[in-house]
Parts: structure tokens; sequence; C-alpha cells
């Protein structure tokens, strides 16, 4: 409620101008409350191809007539030679104060109201914007744009709006085929448009379109015109010109069109240069993943083969390590005989006073024997304890474990377990 109080008061309380601005807002144009510093659209006004319809004042008729209009010649000629003189010499004192648009929409929000006043709300739909919006509005939407200076101290402007911008027909045509714009010329906007426009009196309509991708004025009537002959010029003027704007639709559709083709073609472009990307992605991660394969595989290659080498010089230290073996003669001799998971034997001596840890440090010295293993006994069925462990810190000797002189023990593997 505060933001729709705060609109309304910038559009002085008006709806249909706070509306009008937010629509103007949604369609991208900049509000009329905050006019753009940029340039305003030019128009052409040199076109020689411009439609001119002036209507001359009636001619005084009879006796009568021709003797009131000999009368005021001279009051009426004394009368604008003086305002004129007046004018001039009030620009040398002071410069007009109209040349200095500060508020444009001020002066066209005050114009229509003072309109209303005077001729009521029956009138042609406003405008309500700049002068430059309207232009901008007619050459977007590729329409009519109608602009009516109001001459405040011309004799012909108050019977032209009463009878004629007001007359139903009139205000049937404007408002279904065609933008209208208004404003007075004592207000700095419209002094400003009058002086790009270049009136000769009043009231004074200009018709202006886009026209070889120019604004243009393609039509200017000047002079008390009546309903229907307005509506006959106006009909006249936009049939001689819709080629143009027919014209202009279709490039403007074929741009768009061929701007939308561009658009897809860029867009297909895209996507096949993303999926050529994304395959290319692909692979790179395809090759990475191949090269890391390959590089483990290889380490692991590095690893078993380090520890093979490590387990074969460990096997060699443990085989120089190893007391040498005990004659078969000597009675403190024992005579073992081990089988090994390839079902292959070997045999060897020992001493009785030798630790059970000699037994397995010869057995793991050999390259047949696996590289975990455990010894066994048959007789009773028993693992010995070869290593030290929480039982056994130090291994028995073969008297203490129970061996005899002629043994058979079993090794069993433990590699994979």
């Amino acid at each position: 409620m505060d933001q729709c109080r705060h609109t309304l008061e910038q559009h002085n309380w008006n709806i249909e101008a706070a509306v009008q601005d937010r629509l103007n807002e949604q369609e991208g144009v900049p509000s009329v409350f905050n006019p753009p510093p940029s340039r305003p659209l030019q128009v052409n006004t040199a076109d020689h191809r411009i439609y001119s319809y002036v209507v001359s004042r009636p001619q005084p008729r009879g006796l009568l007539g021709w003797g009131y209009y000999l009368i005021m010649l001279p009051f009426r000629f004394t009368y604008y030679t003086i305002l004129d003189i007046f004018r001039f010499a009030l620009r040398f004192i002071r410069p007009d104060p109209r040349s200095r648009v500060t508020d444009p929409v001020g002066d066209i929000v005050s114009f229509m109201h003072s309109f209303e006043e005077k001729y009521g709300r029956a009138h042609p739909v406003f405008y309500q914007g700049t002068y430059s919006q309207a232009l901008n509005d007619a050459k977007r939407e590729l329409r009519f744009l109608l602009v009516y200076l109001h001459g405040d101290d011309h004799q012909d402007s108050d019977e032209f709006c009463r009878n004629t911008l007001c007359a139903p027909d009139v205000i049937s045509l404007i408002n279904t085929r065609m933008l209208f714009w208004a404003c007075s010329t004592n207000k700095p906007e419209g002094y400003r448009v009058s002086q790009a426009l270049r009136e000769n009196t009043y009231p004074f309509l200009a018709m202006i379109m886009l026209k070889d991708r120019r604004m243009t004025v393609v039509g200017r009537l000047e002079g008390l015109i009546q309903p229907d002959d307005l509506i006959n010029q106006l009909t006249f003027i936009m049939d001689a010109n819709q080629t143009y704007l027919v014209s202009e639709r279709l490039e403007r559709e074929e741009r768009n069109q061929t701007q939308v083709l561009r658009q897809q073609q860029d867009e297909a472009y895209l996507a096949s240069l993303r999926a050529d990307q994304e395959k290319e992605r692909k692979k790179r991660e395809e090759r990475e993943r191949r090269r890391r394969k390959e590089e483990e595989v290889q380490q692991q290659k590095l690893a078993e083969e380090r520890r093979r080498q490590n387990l074969q010089e460990e096997k060699e230290k443990k085989l120089e390590c190893l007391p040498p073996e005990p004659s078969p003669d000597d009675p403190d001799s024992v005579k073992i005989v081990f089988k090994l998971p390839n079902d292959s034997r070997v045999e060897r001596r020992f001493h009785f006073s030798q630790s059970l840890t000699v037994i397995h440090d010869f057995l793991f010295s050999l390259k047949e024997s696996p590289e975990k293993f455990q010894i066994e006994a048959n007789f009773p069925r028993r693992v010995l304890p070869c290593l030290p462990s929480e039982e056994w810190p130090n291994p028995p000797t073969l008297q203490e474990a129970g061996l005899s002189h002629t043994e058979v023990l079993f090794v069993q593997d433990l590699t994979d377990e």
C-alpha cells in the first residue's frame, strides 16, 4: 500500500498516468518521471513528400460581413502587431522560460487536466508520457503517432477541441488506429515540439510514422477542420502510408526470423561443441584412467619385485646365520624329514639343544618353502612354537619340544591367511 501511495503521489494521483508509466517500465521504457539524459529520437521533417492540408478561414459574406471585417481589421492588426513587438522585446529582457524543459511529464499532465476541465473527459486517449517516449513507442509498435499542438491564444483552438477533437467518430478513429500525443505550446514541452515541427497556424496536427527506418512526418493538418474532414484526411494519410508500415513489419519479422535462426544455429553449434567437448573429456578421463591403472599395475609389479627381492635377501641372511649341521654319528643330533606343501621332502640334522627357531629359519631359507608357514608334528598332532609368541616368548629347544632322534614334520602353508 505504501508503494502504491508513493506511485500515485508521483503521478499527482492520476491513475491513468501511473498505469501508463508502469506499463512503459515493463516494456523496457524508462519511467517518464525519470527521463533519460540521452538525445531524443530525431524526426525527419524535411521530406518533400509530406502531405500538407491547410484549412483557411472562411471569407466574409455579404455587405454586413465585409463591413464588420473591415472595421475590425485595424484593431486586429494593431493588437497582433503590439503583441508581437512586446514578445520580441521581452526576449531581450528575459529569456523565454519555455525554452527550458524541466518537467515534461508535468507539462503534459497539466495540459490534460486543463483540457478535461474545459472540454470534458470525452476525448481521445492522451499518451501519458513525453514526446520522445511517444516516438519510441510508435517506432517499436509500428503505429501511427498523431501529434496535436494546442495554441491557447488562437481563436480557433476552442472550437476545434470542443466540436472536432471531442467528436465520437474522431475519438473512435484515433483510439483504434494510432497513438495520440498532445500538449500546449505555452508549456515548455509543447514549445519544444513546436520548434521541431515548425507549425504555421493552429489548430495543428502532425502524423508521424516509421518510414525508411526513420521517424518521419508524413502529414500536416493546419487550421480549423471539421470532424468529417478530419477523419477523411487522417484516413487518406494512413492509407497512403500503410505500405511503409507493412513493409517495415515484414522486414522486422524477417530480421526477427533471421535472428531466431541465427540463435538456433548458435545453440546447435554450442550443443555440438559441448557434445564434442564432452566426448573429448570422456576420452581424456579414459586415457587418464588407463594411465593410472597402468601406473598402479606397474607400481604393484615394482612392489612385488621389491618384496620378492627383500624376501630373497632375508632367506639368504637366514641361511648364512644357520648353525652347521651335526654329523650323523652325533648322539645328540636329530634327523628331521620335512614334508613341504608341494609334496617335496627335505632332510636335515639338528642338535637337541638348538631352539625350534633354527628349524623355522632353515625352512624359511629354502626356495621351495612358502613365505608364511607353520610346522606341525603328527604324534601327537601339534603345532611347534618355532617363533616367539605371548605363550612362548622364547621358543623351546628340540629336546624340550619332545622330538625324538628321528622325526617327520609337516610344513603348513599360511601365505593366503
